[in-house]
């Protein structure tokens, strides 16, 4: 799972953004039918730029003797993003704090988007003692990052991972993002997981792998490499959802040895005819993986699985009070997403 981070500029936080290209449906494999891909199971990073400015937290302003929150009295919440002020289109983080400061604390017209709608909220800023300028009280962040891992890779250098998309921590809301690049990753170290705590893959980009970030839906991440790197992945034949079965798997992923491994698990609970990320269980039943890992961890989202010689899905979630237990998704699911035809099943 991706996580952010943020630091405090003044009364807000700034995360520094990539913007490469505009966000849309992809659709560059959309023409031909497919019946094998390139596996995947290798990490990518991501660095991705928001649509708008999100709301990550509240900081009181001190003004004429008070502690003040214009954000709180003007109904801003948790999760909110700001896409607009005065009806004016914001770029970023710096744009968002000049305005703000240069209202004078006049009554300021915010356009947000609130989980899937849009509203507008009237903000007075308070003028801060303590940083003579004018502040609404709140932290945000314009862009964030973080790993996955690939599920496949096409002839045209179109990619798919993680198989689940990239959402706000608060809402669990779909990140609406303007823009984002795909680097390589080095993984570095394992938090193992634990009952009732994730465990983590932790890594740093490097160069190799790299593309740009297309589209962010439920059923995964989806992009194209520019450099695909390693041109030895092996290929592989997809199946649809009909063909997946209970009963013995393989997931595919990387470790801090940073080569693609091969352990066992088992597909369990299928939900034929389940259109979203959550179509099926796995669970590890390597020893070796376990030994690791603990089972699913954050940054094995994506990790191709692997039946009967042909790739069926990928991993997507982990239970939190089972770790060796998580979610996976069918692959024609992911596939659907990017408008990508399966071929005839052989």
């Amino acid at each position: 799972m991706l996580q952010n981070k943020a630091r405090k500029i003044s009364s807000f936080a700034l995360i520094v953004a990539v913007l490469i290209v505009s966000f849309g449906t992809l659709g560059v494999s959309a023409a031909r039918k497919t019946d094998e891909v390139l596996l995947g199971g290798v990490p990518f990073g991501v660095r991705f730029e928001l649509e708008g400015v999100a709301v990550v937290g509240f900081c009181d302003v001190d003004s004429n003797g008070r502690s003040v929150n214009p954000a709180k009295t003007a109904g801003l919440k948790l999760g909110d993003v700001i896409i607009g002020i005065n009806g004016k289109r914001i770029g970023g983080v710096e744009e968002l704090t000049s305005l703000i400061d240069q209202s004078r604390g006049s009554p300021t017209k915010l356009q947000i988007m609130r989980s899937e709608n849009q509203m507008e909220l009237t903000l007075n800023a308070a003028f801060s003692n303590s940083e003579k300028r004018y502040k609404a009280g709140i932290w945000v962040k314009d862009n964030g990052a973080g790993i996955g891992t690939v599920t496949y890779i096409l002839d045209d250098g179109t990619f798919a991972g993680l198989g689940h998309g990239i959402c706000d921590a608060e809402s669990g809301n779909l990140i609406n993002m303007r823009s984002g690049k795909v680097s390589d990753v080095t993984v570095s170290g394992i938090v193992k997981g634990t009952e009732g705590k994730p465990g983590e893959l932790k890594g740093y980009f490097t160069q190799g792998r790299s593309g740009v970030l297309l589209s962010n839906t439920d059923c995964g991440v989806f992009g194209v490499l520019t450099d695909q790197g390693s041109p030895d992945r092996p290929r592989v034949k997809i199946a649809p959802s009909d063909q997946v079965k209970e009963g013995t798997a393989t997931v595919v992923c990387t470790l801090d040895d940073n080569t693609v491994g091969e352990y066992t698990a088992e597909i369990k609970n299928i939900c034929h005819g389940e259109k979203g990320n959550k179509c099926f269980t796995v669970k590890i039943t390597d020893s070796r993986l376990i030994e690791r890992t603990g089972g699913i961890v954050q940054g094995m989202s994506g990790s191709p699985i692997l039946q009967n010689g042909k790739l069926v899905g990928a991993v997507t979630h982990v239970l939190i009070n089972d770790p060796t237990m998580g979610y996976g998704i069918f692959i024609e699911n992911m596939l659907n997403a990017t408008q990508t035809p399966m071929a005839k099943a052989s």
